[in-house]
């Protein structure tokens, strides 16, 4: 019987090694694959991240894909474009993304839409007027302005005052990424937005982002507080990547530095949107390029231009 009951022994040992072993061949395999895949992602194919962006500071950093990131520039533009200070976008940052997720949708509870889920019932405009990113963002401000102690009260308290929102404490929970984009996209803190993209694959003309620089800017480079022009990319980048094309847009913010980073972290911005190859700005260079640990911050250069922004587009 002790013979017997050893051999059973065994051959439950040797079952629970072959049924063991099983799982774990493929516990190493797909572990073999995954590592053998970033290792190939991060040196022949997508970068880690690619289609995101990143703003840092107060010890922290956070992370939105380009469309949010687009979205957060253009809001925190309009604050700038109207003179506001840098905290009416760190409200309204926190803001849209409560109510949106900073995306630009067409429904929400009973007739909300866009940005900020503003109700054309409520007398925030009609449904195309808010589904107009620009005019919505204004509409969001006309109201905050309103407020007697927005430069300095609770930014959630000053969020629900202007939305009037059935969950009052819900902005609270986005106020330091609304600091961080706000202070970087408003020019306070420098060279701070990155993306990381892929190649562009295209032509695209900087007109393209001309354009848009004046309709999200329109009083400022109506009053001529900010400049714009086309010149060789040859003649005013410090560097010309192999991808960009002959002619660069040069934006000159007339000495202004603060709005000289704000439209320099907007251009980053806009970069997906926009076909932006590279940023330069005060010895700063954004570069679409660069991966890994370049990737994470602005490089140091020199060449000429350096007060004004220049921005290079794909000529592919």
């Amino acid at each position: 019987m002790a013979a017997y009951g050893t051999g059973r022994a065994r051959a439950r040992s040797r079952s629970f090694t072959r049924h063991l072993a099983v799982p774990l061949v493929m516990v190493l395999l797909f572990t073999g694959i995954a590592g053998g895949s970033y290792v190939a992602l991060q040196r022949y194919g997508s970068p880690a991240h690619e289609g995101t962006c990143v703003a840092s500071g107060l010890g922290t950093s956070h992370r939105y894909t380009t469309d949010r990131a687009a979205n957060a520039a253009l809001i925190s533009a309009t604050a700038v474009d109207r003179d506001m200070p840098p905290r009416a976008a760190s409200i309204a940052l926190a803001t849209a993304y409560q109510e949106s997720q900073l995306q630009n949708i067409d429904y929400g509870d009973r007739d909300s839409l866009g940005l900020f889920q503003q109700r054309p019932s409520q007398g925030w405009g009609t449904e195309s007027e808010i589904m107009d990113p620009i005019y919505s963002t204004n509409a969001f401000y006309d109201v905050l302005e309103t407020i007697p102690d927005y430069t300095s009260g609770d930014i959630n308290d000053i969020a629900q005052e202007v939305q009037r929102s059935g969950h009052p404490e819900a902005y609270r929970d986005h106020e330091t990424e609304g600091r961080l984009y706000a202070s970087a996209l408003t020019g306070q803190s420098g060279a701070n937005l990155v993306c990381t993209l892929g190649a562009v694959g295209s032509t695209v003309s900087p007109e393209q982002l001309r354009a848009e620089l004046g309709r999200q800017f329109p009083r400022a480079t109506g009053s001529g507080r900010l400049t714009s022009s086309l010149a060789s990319a040859s003649g005013t980048a410090p560097q010309l990547p192999a991808d960009a094309g002959a002619t660069a847009l040069v934006i000159d913010p007339g000495g202004d530095e603060t709005l000289g980073w704000t439209l320099a972290n907007w251009a980053v911005a806009r970069a997906a949107d926009d076909g932006v190859v590279q940023v330069s700005y005060q010895n700063r260079l954004w570069d679409r390029s660069l991966r890994d640990e370049e990737a994470a911050r602005w490089g140091e250069v020199e060449g000429s231009g350096i007060d004004r922004v220049v921005v290079l587009v794909s000529g592919r």
